[in-house]
């Protein structure tokens, strides 16, 4: 993951809902799919296993963030279990052929939960971060990014 996406993904994250959350979950672990095609197409094994490491790190915080006590929630359960199998077989054998089983599943719940980002109208789960405004002035082929409050408190409140 490039620096650029993840300064995105921090910014996200830092005002996301639960339900955007989960979407941004999603989000990058259809780019650590990517990453883990692409290290296997250059050669590069340890790229190969940091990217399906990440992958499993996602698939970790997805199923942490399940309350069980839903039928669906289990449902979610069986298939992020699934995805799991799938992307411990391409680390074990080194092939990023079961990855594809992989992608249209999370692209399908990705989808999924982006429909339901627009009847979530719940406040971000994190509060106190900073304040980003972008666009006030650019830089030589940038767009600066400036913060309000830098010097202020900020521990996140969750």
């Amino acid at each position: 993951m490039t620096k650029e996406l993840k300064q995105e993904y921090t910014l996200r994250i830092t005002q996301a809902n639960k339900t955007q959350l989960i979407t941004i979950l999603y989000e990058m672990t259809l780019l650590y799919v990517d990453e883990a095609r692409a290290a296997f197409s250059s050669g590069n094994r340890d790229g190969f296993k940091n990217a399906i490491r990440r992958i499993q790190g996602c698939m970790c915080e997805l199923m942490d963030s399940l309350n069980l006590e839903y039928e669906i929630a289990q449902n979610l359960l069986q298939l992020y279990l699934y995805i799991n199998r799938e992307v411990a077989s391409a680390a074990l054998h080194y092939n990023p052929e079961n990855l594809g089983h992989v992608r249209p599943i999370v692209e399908k719940l990705a989808a999924a939960y982006r429909q339901i980002e627009a009847q979530d109208v719940t406040g971000p789960v994190m509060g106190n971060t900073q304040t980003v405004y972008a666009g006030l002035t650019y830089g030589r082929d940038t767009l600066v990014e400036n913060t309000a409050d830098p010097a202020s408190n900020r521990g996140f409140c969750v």
